[in-house]
């Protein structure tokens, strides 16, 4: 498998050792080593100022030898721990997430009669939500008071934007009650965070009251209160409401950014750019964010030559762009497989002084493995590396991926190792690429091995991970091993879905085992999964392939009975089914109906499967004529595919020689 011996597919994460100290509260002779007899030249030693504990602690980078020093110095007589020292200790111990340790040094702050800042409790909350334990600093909180410190506003407000950040809204109430019982004014920060929670629980019309009850207390909303209530309304759909209430604010930038965002997505750009009118007729200027937000949707739904209007427009006002302006661009191209813009607009943004983020690198190997140029891909990602700037897991899943997609075995295994070499955890979106290639060369069993190992790593394979399996072996001819498959991933617990089925159904289409495809059909059905147009598709060309036409039209019919629009797939089918029933005449007025009424243009496979029902029932001769009539005049040209079908028929028909010349004439002319 190309897997390097001796490498673990899930990086084991050692625990950090605890780090145990013991203070002393007796004072006794200075220990020059923790444990070790004092000497001569310790008791001699002069006492210890404040400053040069304080700035040996900041100092040492390394915490066990920072508690060594501070450990030793509170067990000797040359100095006695003051309340800066402590809280250089804690904020120490915070960062390195030893909350015991916090926990223990407050309490001996308590013992010695050391009272806590309001400075030095905000950073005990900072570092138990560095912790994932803000509960543990609510509780803390509630003991503020044994520790010398009378709660603030300042205190408040760190501590409800804690519970905010972990979406711990029923704590968050309780909490506001009890800061109004203590006689606290909430602030205008105070009020934000209780803002953003109720916005974040889409309760705009509470948000609202509380903007009210805001100008009620003289606390007077900021640009950071009418940002937060505009953005959820437009995150709920409520553009207009929002706009109308925008209206009614002092004019604000971050607002107008909030609205032209909103706009653009519901793709309303024509009202996006009235936004940006309003902006300039009340004074204040677009900026970077207003001009990134327009263009980054504008891409991001295909409108590339508007998105470069915009942006030689916010050159033209002195705004220049930044990283995530020519990202976006970058990303829009890359989407239309314009990959010589894409690369130019990449190198004008190297060339300004941005230099790429991780997210900007992971876009443009996103789009080159899109576009399969992985050569190209590669390149880049050694560029990235040169750089300094380190893949991330997502950069590693988008090359294995395009790796997968290639077929290429050999670089997917050699980016795996060198992921796994770097340091960097696979995530089950990785395993699934790699399962993907695997399967791709025809290497099940190491695939399924890959699955089993998912496992063990607690990395659980989802659907999307059975489903490359599952695909795997219907294209290597094996839905019977499939179907296993999918025993196999329900007896676990996870559900199939309908690419799981349309799947299955392909496979069994493919080898002719035209039963046990209805079964999976009705299977289907009977457990309420939905058969998309894709499944119809599969359906379709496996009744053609089997030359059952008349049951062909009748699953046509029953899909647009269902609501299931065709499409340019069916179509092809359409022509397909008419020219094999010999009705030649109603699929070549099928194809032209289509292509006034619909605009569509069929593709080399609907000409192809038309031009074959021509040459077996109204001959070589025609088949000849609407090669040149109504192809070769469209744009449209052969394949060996259609050629094929020329040369058998031609030959099939022994001593028709007008045909010929005629052939000859077209190959002659390229």
């Amino acid at each position: 498998m190309y897997l390097r011996e001796g490498c673990s597919l899930l990086l084991k994460v050692p625990k950090k050792p605890h780090i145990p100290f013991v203070l002393n509260t007796n004072p006794t002779p200075f220990l020059h080593r923790v444990g070790s007899e004092p000497t001569e030249n310790d008791r001699n030693r002069p006492l210890l100022r404040e400053p040069e504990v304080v700035n040996r602690l900041r100092r040492e980078p390394d915490i066990s030898l920072a508690l060594q020093f501070f450990v030793s110095v509170a067990n000797s007589n040359s100095f006695k721990h003051t309340r800066l020292t402590y809280e250089t200790m804690i904020k120490k111990l915070g960062r390195e997430h030893e909350t015991d340790g916090i926990q223990y040094l407050l309490q001996q702050m308590k013992l010695e009669g050391v009272s806590c800042s309001e400075e030095l409790f905000i950073d005990v909350i900072a570092s138990y939500r560095r912790s994932g334990l803000v509960e543990q600093a609510l509780k803390m909180f509630y003991r503020i008071g044994e520790f010398g410190c009378k709660p603030t506003v300042k205190i408040y407000n760190h501590l409800l934007d804690a519970l905010l950040c972990e979406n711990r809204f029923s704590m968050i109430n309780p909490l506001y009650s009890n800061m109004k019982n203590d006689g606290i004014e909430p602030n205008v920060f105070t009020y934000n965070i209780l803002l953003k929670a109720l916005c974040k629980n889409d309760r705009i019309d509470g948000a609202l009251k509380l903007l009210d009850e805001m100008s009620n207390k003289r606390c007077c909303p900021d640009a950071v209160s009418y940002t937060t209530i505009v953005s959820s309304m437009c995150r709920l759909g409520k553009v207009d409401e929002a706009r109308n209430l925008a209206r009614k604010f002092k004019p604000r930038v971050p607002v107008y950014n909030a609205l032209v965002n909103g706009f653009c997505k519901e793709k309303r750009f024509e009202e996006a750019f009235q936004v940006l009118d309003e902006m300039r007729d009340n004074g204040k200027d677009p900026n970077i964010i207003t001009y990134t937000s327009i263009i980054s949707s504008l891409c991001d739904k295909g409108f590339i030559e508007w998105s470069l209007a915009v942006f030689a427009q916010m050159h033209l006002r002195g705004c220049c762009p930044n990283i995530h302006t020519f990202t976006s661009l970058t990303k829009g191209f890359l989407s239309k497989g314009r990959l010589h813009e894409a690369l130019e607009i990449w190198h004008c943004m190297i060339e300004e002084g941005n230099k790429p983020t991780v997210v900007a690198y992971n876009v443009l190997l996103h789009g080159l493995c899109l576009n399969g140029q992985i050569n190209e891909a590669v390149s880049i990602f050694n560029q990235m590396e040169e750089s300094g700037s380190a893949p991330n897991i997502t950069t590693y899943s988008t090359l294995i991926n395009g790796f997968a997609k290639a077929g290429n075995l050999l670089g997917a295994s050699e980016t795996w190792n060198k992921m796994i070499m770097k340091g960097c955890r696979p995530n089950a979106v990785v395993y699934t690429c790699m399962i993907d290639v695997l399967c791709r060369n025809c290497m099940f069993n190491e695939a399924h091995d890959l699955i089993d190992r998912m496992a063990e790593e607690n990395c659980l394979p989802s659907t999307v991970t059975y489903n490359a399996l599952i695909s795997g072996l219907c294209n290597g001819g094996r839905p019977d091993l499939a179907a296993e498959v999918l025993d196999l991933m329900e007896k676990q617990g996870i559900s199939p879905d309908t690419t799981t089925y349309n799947e299955l159904l392909d496979g069994f289409l493919k080898v002719g085992e035209f039963s046990s495809g209805t079964e999976v059909v009705l299977e289907m059905e009977g457990r309420g999964i939905p058969l998309n147009t894709v499944t119809y598709n599969i359906l379709l060309y496996g009744y053609c392939r089997m030359g059952m036409f008349e049951e062909a039209l009748k699953l046509l019919g029953g899909m647009v009975v269902r609501g299931k629009k065709p499409d340019s797939y069916m179509y092809s089918a359409l022509v397909h089914i008419y020219s094999g029933q010999g009705k030649v005449e109603s699929a070549i007025r099928l194809l032209e109906g289509l292509r006034e009424a619909r605009g569509w243009e069929p593709d080399i496979v609907a000409h192809t499967n038309l031009i074959s029902g021509i040459c077996s029932f109204l001959g070589v001769e025609e088949a000849v004529s609407y090669l040149q009539n109504n192809m070769l005049q469209r744009g449209t040209f052969p394949n060996i595919v259609t050629w094929n079908v020329l040369v058998r028929f031609f030959f099939s028909s022994i001593g028709h020689l007008g045909p010929v010349h005629v052939l000859d004439d077209i190959i002659g002319n390229g």
